[in-house]
């Protein structure tokens, strides 16, 4: 794996994104999905681990178009430094996982790496495959409920920072795209499928901007302050940086057929807990999932914090709060 990063960043309110635990230990695992495909990620182990125990577990997706080493990794030792064994894992067609070509959208692929995963966390002798929990961070919250519906074995389930992948391709943030603008983008991708069909040079959709200039909207900024410097940049081997966090134009519209928060009533009486800032642009799919959603539920909001200030802010994600939903739901000493 490379870094190449490309401008000063914010680092402020304790922004380590890259954090490694002098207590935690850690190994690369892989594992295969319903598809056949290779799923890869890495397991953390808290301090003194003892084997012979079954543990509780937490299984912890990255964001939309990145990749483990950006913030689910994070998520995941400071979680093993709480005594949970934890897995972080790249999901199909990003990072190390299976997948080509390389950046495709999947969301029911996505679902079934999280599925997988709760196969392979509840087949290792030292879980307690009774005591499985699952966090989802931007758009794999949405991942993460769409596996939870239709997957019992996982007991509790968090998001922070979610994204409804569906709602902001159909509608965009805080519904400013129309119908006919909609229309109008799947008319441009279906095109792109003769084009790619036909040998054509294969196009990528919207991602984060390689350059800032004065008409850089602030959603753009924000994401660039991550991806686009050392404080979060991270590029696959093989893979052009100019690539990382877009996707394949001609495979987004499958989102707009992508409805995670049907029937999320019917996870309960599982808990959930969804965790977003008072200044995210993302607020609002929080919001609407918690409303969605039956008891037991809890929402969290925290004060000043923007959509990707929790990806990495050490100082304003709630980890106390975090852990003790864990810790009360899996029922963990």
């Amino acid at each position: 794996m490379n870094t190449a990063p490309a401008a000063a960043q914010d680092m402020s309110h304790g922004a380590d994104n890259f954090y490694k635990s002098q207590t935690v230990t850690s190994q690369r695992v892989t594992f295969r999905n319903q598809y056949d495909m290779e799923v890869v990620g890495t397991l953390f182990m808290p301090g003194h681990f003892d084997i012979a125990v079954r543990h509780a577990a937490i299984i912890v997706g990255h964001p939309m178009g990145a990749v483990r080493q950006q913030s689910s990794n994070l998520y995941a030792q400071k979680l093993a430094e709480q005594g949970f064994v934890t897995l972080s894992l790249d999901l199909s067609f990003w990072g190390e996982s299976a997948g080509a070509p390389k950046n495709l959208v999947a969301p029911e692929i996505y679902t079934e790496d999280f599925n997988a995963a709760v196969d392979f966390m509840g087949t290792r002798d030292f879980i307690d495959r009774e005591k499985i929990g699952i966090l989802g961070i931007c758009g794999s919250g949405s991942f993460v409920i769409s596996a939870a519906k239709i997957d019992p074995r996982i007991k509790a389930v968090a998001t922070v920072s979610m994204y409804d992948m569906g709602a902001a391709s159909r509608d965009g943030l805080n519904h400013s795209q129309t119908l006919e603008q909609r229309k109008q983008f799947i008319a441009r991708a279906a095109r792109q499928r003769y084009a790619e069909f036909t040998g054509g040079k294969r196009a990528y959709g919207y991602g984060t901007v390689l350059q800032l200039d004065k008409d850089t909207p602030p959603v753009q900024r924000e994401f660039f302050d991550f991806y686009r410097t050392p404080r979060g940049e991270f590029t696959p081997e093989g893979g052009p940086p100019e690539l990382t966090t877009r996707p394949i134009l001609s495979s987004i519209p499958r989102f707009t057929n992508y409805y995670p928060f049907n029937g999320i009533e019917t996870i309960s009486p599982r808990p959930m807990l969804f965790i977003t800032g008072d200044q995210a642009h993302s607020r609002e799919f929080s919001e609407d999932a918690y409303k969605r959603a039956a008891q037991p539920k809890e929402l969290i909001i925290v004060p000043g914090a923007g959509h990707v200030d929790l990806y990495d802010r050490v100082g304003l994600i709630p980890w106390s709060r975090l852990a003790s939903f864990y810790r009360t739901n899996l029922k963990a000493d």
